[in-house]
């Protein structure tokens, strides 16, 4: 599964990973392999990224969205900073 998280001045993460927690305005959600399509969403908090080597990273995130289609996760945020 690939991830890219973009804010409008630069892209923060792009690589492969297991999984991904977001904090979604409904309340944090994780996506894994395999996923069902969806687009949310996401309030201000921490983007938790496991890459396929298994390190684990944070980034902090304002408001924004995330959209899953066939393991493409693309996360659209105004602010960020690891």
């Amino acid at each position: 599964m690939n991830l890219v998280v973009l804010t409008p001045e630069q892209e923060l993460f792009n690589g492969a990973i297991t999984s991904v927690k977001v904090p979604g305005t409904k309340g944090q959600f994780e996506i894994l392999k395999g996923h069902a399509p969806i687009v949310s969403s996401l309030s201000a908090g921490v983007v938790r990224i496991v890459d396929a080597a298994g390190q684990k990273s944070e980034i902090t995130v304002e408001k924004g969205f995330i959209e899953v289609l066939r393991d493409e996760v693309s996360v659209l945020v105004q602010l960020a900073k690891k």
